[in-house]
């Protein structure tokens, strides 16, 4: 098997304006939660499915029992005024190198599809529980900052703490190098959980940006549902605070 696999679906046409939104796994799903969303909102039809051996070794099981590789796939949805190209799927590299070539390709994809600026989501873990997510951001060029900050948007000096890891600062980065733009949104999140919450509050700062028209009340009744599990979650962290000032004096 090669490094990384791309096999087309589609030979074209490929017209118009174009964005890629990326969302794979990261940190309390919160990207891949969002694009998930998405594509179960809108008509779009597979254009790219992407193998490699950066990939956990693995197989995912169907609810039929059947099996397959682990892959990721670009997904396509078109309007009158513009095409989106969504990056979504199983998994990230298990190494660093992986993320380069993954990345590599991914871009290879993007400018075969005619993209120019790209989107990249993500959780922004904060290791607490976040009561109103703030969706922190990053750019690749200064002109794009303030549609961010008009879409809710927001630019902190040191946060994100060390960067953006994984394919949502890869593809920003080496996206820069062949001149695409990049706008990284970042959700924040306990990083415990799935996040549909921090999810939600992405997606309406996404939609803001990009003109998409998706009903979000799935997504919000799933963040209705988790805001009840974490409600749990901060009992049980009183509980045990509880606990432990009982040991002390």
């Amino acid at each position: 098997m090669e490094p990384v696999s791309v096999r087309y679906c589609t030979d074209g046409p490929f017209e118009g304006p174009a964005v890629l939104i990326e969302g794979l796994p990261g940190i309390g799903q919160v990207g891949k939660v969002v694009v998930d969303h998405i594509l179960h909102e809108l008509p779009a039809e597979k254009v790219a499915e992407i193998h490699s051996s950066y990939f956990p070794p693995q197989v995912v099981i169907g609810q039929d029992g059947t099996c397959r590789l682990v892959n990721n796939e670009v997904w396509r949805h078109r309007t009158v005024s513009m095409t989106y190209y969504f990056l979504v799927g199983d998994c990230q590299s298990l190494s660093p190198e992986g993320h380069y070539a993954l990345t590599e390709r991914y871009l290879d994809c993007a400018e075969r599809f005619g993209v120019t600026r790209i989107y990249t989501l993500g959780g922004y873990g904060v290791g607490r529980l976040v009561d109103a997510p703030r969706v922190l951001s990053a750019v690749t060029h200064p002109h794009l900052r303030p549609a961010v900050e008009e879409a809710g948007g927001v630019f902190e000096r040191d946060e994100p703490g060390g960067g953006i890891i994984g394919a949502a600062g890869m593809l920003l980065g080496l996206g820069a190098l062949r001149g695409f733009e990049g706008v990284c949104l970042m959700g924040e999140t306990s990083g415990y959980l799935v996040d549909p919450k921090s999810a939600h509050v992405l997606l309406q700062v996404l939609c803001r940006l990009t003109g998409l028209e998706i009903n979000p009340d799935r997504l919000q009744d799933r963040a209705l549902d988790m805001e009840q599990v974490l409600e749990q979650v901060r009992q049980s962290e009183r509980v045990r605070q509880n606990d432990e000032l009982s040991y002390i004096g």
